[in-house]
């Protein structure tokens, strides 16, 4: 069985790690940006807290990255994870632009190493359960040496195909959820202003056109201002921002994408950005302070 080390261990990576570790995986090492929070983790599972990334390589056979951005990604494999990486498999789990990606298997295969993008459309519960959506893309041989393990940390798992090509699908679920998203608290927000029982309200949506998965995991956190963070909306900015990139290589103008990044921009800019993506309702419910 392959050893594994993870770099990127906050609530994510973290709760994928101790998944495979009950699955009886072998978790090699583990590295985070967050020195304690690796050690931390490192105590729990047994393994080591690896003080550089080549440590990591060196003592995997199979590397998970979760990292947060496309500067991050591109940190850590021009800061030593590619380090003697002949042999190796990396599996990157982060939402990051697809050129990222592709950036990623081409600097792996020069040194001999395998590269696979496995994007999460799902959040931190099913990271700890096993029960992730994952979209693959990256060479069939380096996802056909993945998926044993990718099977233990999902429910369902799709090979999208070429690198680059999961990124783009999971920009465009990212993208349509955060419209989503935004688009829920205008109802709820409006439908509160009007004096509707929203109890109600998210009853006769989730019967009718008005449904989305949104409203089931955000509706009510949105009326009770319950917004702690599973998907934080400085990252659905992020990802919009992704999305909307992604158009403009296209030639195309995307007015709703585009007016949701800006909600969630703002939030960040007001220092909310680490609230969960229900967060959103605070710019849209009459009294609320961030609504103007």
């Amino acid at each position: 069985m392959e050893k594994i080390g993870f770099v990127g261990v906050g609530r994510m990576g973290a709760n994928m790690a101790r998944r495979l570790r009950d699955q009886g995986f072998p978790i090699a090492a583990v590295y985070d940006v967050h020195q304690e929070a690796a050690k931390t983790v490192a105590l729990e599972l047994g393994c080591e807290a690896a003080n550089d990334l080549k440590h990591v390589t060196r003592l995997s056979d199979v590397i998970i990255t979760v990292v947060t951005d496309d500067k991050a990604m591109r940190s850590i494999f021009t800061g030593g994870l590619l380090q003697r990486s002949r042999g190796k498999l990396f599996i990157n789990c982060a939402t990051v632009s697809p050129a990222v990606h592709v950036w990623v298997e081409q600097k792996a295969e020069k040194t001999g190493a395998q590269a696979l993008e496995a994007c999460m459309a799902s959040s931190i519960t099913q990271a700890r359960e096993g029960t992730l959506y994952l979209m693959c893309g990256g060479r069939e041989a380096a996802f056909n040496r993945a998926k044993p393990i990718l099977e233990k940390l999902s429910a369902s798992m799709r090979y999208i195909g070429p690198a680059g090509s999961a990124a783009q699908v999971k920009a465009l679920v990212n993208m349509v959820m955060n419209i989503n998203t935004a688009g829920l608290a205008e109802g709820l927000g409006l439908g509160e202003a009007l004096g509707l029982d929203l109890a109600l309200l998210r009853e006769v949506f989730s019967q009718t056109g008005a449904n989305s998965r949104v409203l089931q995991t955000d509706g009510e956190d949105m009326q009770n201002r319950e917004h702690s963070c599973f998907f934080s909306a400085a990252h659905a900015a992020k990802d919009s921002g992704i999305a909307l990139r992604l158009a403009k290589e296209q030639g195309l103008n995307l007015p709703l994408a585009a007016a949701t990044k800006k909600q969630f921009d703002k939030m960040v800019v007001e220092g909310l950005g680490g609230l969960d993506k229900s967060g959103v309702a605070e710019l849209t419910f009459k009294g609320r302070h961030l609504h103007k």
